[in-house]
């Protein structure tokens, strides 16, 4: 082979080479090494934050989000899933970004637990909200919840169907119908089920309110449970979930039906056991306190930081509840709202006081 053939054909190998190695790169661009496997060094087995990463798309951000959590102290994690990203054309499951997620998390050494909602636009009418969930669809979101936890077999235990069902807003623009929505639980229970036994169905995530006179906009989660449980609820999950804002009441602050306050929770608590199913397990999957200077529900952020390590501290002498999520640990980009004084962590990563103090709490440090 003459010295010219010699030069082109390793001209060609590089040009090859090269063009691979850019191929590769493009492909793997929100590539980021999963490190070595983790432990959450706690004080506190049942303390966990809600971390919004559904919108956050680079992976070294999600997995900084979730170093951090495990260095706060909280071995738990709410997380949203929403149907509509991974099976956005019907039987097309695409998991990439939920599989960044939660392998992250394992691999941090936190407990998952996911919560499925977002209806795709093919599953729902034309111009209807995405929280808008027909029945005629109860079947495709079973469909899509089936192959969630095949798909996550041993690697995510917990799911939560659906969220806030008890608010409109959440059931589509639609009055709230615990009839309807122990119907969803029913299908996707037994679709779930029958595709990974070991999962653990969380029903409800019922938001704390007093409901309006009509119920058309909310129904109280107090009644919402009871006509779920009337409905013949109790036969499709294994633990209930529920949010328990503290809005400026100290933790303490003894449960009343006409109260939202913290200690709500345990008038749910109180039901489940009237309906003969005290023996299944509460996960609180939102909770916390605001601190906006100006929002009239907020509370001073030394008060925040002592409600949160107190409400941390009642969890563990609760021993029906398995676990108890603040909202929320950190959103991908400011909300420029009141919202944004729930977070424990600014959007560049910034612990503010309320994370540093609770860590301290939560890792035992003086």
């Amino acid at each position: 082979m003459s010295k010219r053939r010699v030069f082109f054909f390793f001209a060609l190998l590089v040009i090859v080479a090269l063009a691979g190695w850019w191929g590769w790169s493009r492909l793997n661009r929100n590539f980021v090494p999963l490190g070595p496997q983790r432990t959450v060094q706690t004080t506190n087995s049942k303390a966990g934050v809600h971390t919004r990463l559904d919108n956050e798309v680079e992976a070294w951000k999600i997995k900084k989000t979730l170093e951090m959590v495990r260095e706060l102290g909280t071995p738990w994690i709410v997380e949203y899933f929403p149907w509509a990203y991974s099976e956005p054309r019907q039987g097309k499951y695409n998991f990439d970004h939920a599989d960044l997620v939660v392998d992250h998390a394992n691999r941090q050494g936190l407990t998952v637990i996911a919560r499925l909602g977002m209806v795709p636009d093919w599953a729902r009418p034309k111009d209807a909200i995405a929280n808008y969930l027909p029945e005629d669809s109860y079947d495709d979101f079973a469909a899509y919840a089936a192959a969630f936890v095949t798909h996550f077999q041993g690697r995510v235990k917990y799911v939560i169907i659906w969220n806030e069902p008890n608010l409109a807003l959440e059931w589509g623009y639609r009055r709230p119908d615990a009839v309807a929505y122990t119907d969803l639980l029913r299908v996707t229970s037994r679709a779930i089920r029958a595709a990974n036994p070991d999962v653990v169905i969380l029903a409800g995530a019922l938001a704390p309110t007093l409901g309006d006179p009509a119920g058309d906009l909310g129904q109280s989660d107090l009644d919402y449970l009871q006509s779920m449980y009337d409905a013949g609820a109790a036969l499709y999950f294994d633990a209930l979930a529920v949010h328990s804002y503290g809005l400026t009441f100290p933790p303490d602050d003894p449960p009343d039906p006409e109260v939202i306050n913290f200690r709500r929770v345990e008038l749910l608590r109180e039901i489940m056991i009237a309906n003969g199913d005290g023996d299944k397990p509460i996960h609180i999957t939102e909770a916390g306190w605001n601190d906006h200077p100006r929002w009239t529900r907020a509370v001073r952020p030394a008060q925040r930081i002592r409600y949160t390590i107190r409400a941390y501290e009642m969890a563990l002498d609760w021993p029906w509840l398995d676990s108890l999520s603040m909202w929320a640990f950190r959103y991908p980009a400011p909300e420029k709202s009141y919202r944004d004084y729930f977070t424990f962590v600014t959007a560049d990563f910034q612990p503010k006081p309320i994370y540093l103090e609770v860590q301290k709490a939560l890792r035992g440090w003086d």
